[in-house]
């Protein structure tokens, strides 16, 4: 499976974290790890939208402009707080993606997340 940076994917996160579930998740990794490593680097995405204004999280819902692009059922959270690394194959299927323009905002919860500046 081909997968690029701002798709939206369903993870089976189990074999990371045996706590954890499937669920949404979305890559930002970039395109050149995605083409030659066997791990890549997503966010998890939730439908708890409790902490939905923080800066490390950017809220997706019927009102976004990639709302249908984004493949989510739900509205939902991106949290980048919890970014993960995960074997490709724990990757079920791409579900949608997200636009560049998004992605520029993702890369600014990104930044708050691990303490750029």
């Amino acid at each position: 499976m081909i997968i690029h940076r701002g798709d939206v994917v369903i993870v089976d996160f189990y074999p990371t974290d045996p706590n954890a579930r499937v669920r949404p998740a979305l890559v930002v990794q970039n395109d050149r790890g995605n083409a030659r490593m066997q791990r890549t680097i997503v966010v998890q995405i939730t439908s708890n939208l409790s902490r939905a204004r923080e800066d490390t999280q950017h809220l997706v819902d019927r009102s976004h402009p990639d709302w249908a692009a984004s493949g989510l059922r739900l509205p939902s959270v991106i949290n980048t707080a919890n970014l993960m690394t995960v074997a490709r194959d724990q990757i079920t299927h791409v579900i949608g993606a997200l636009s560049a323009a998004t992605m520029h905002q993702i890369n600014d919860c990104l930044r708050a997340a691990i303490g750029l500046q």
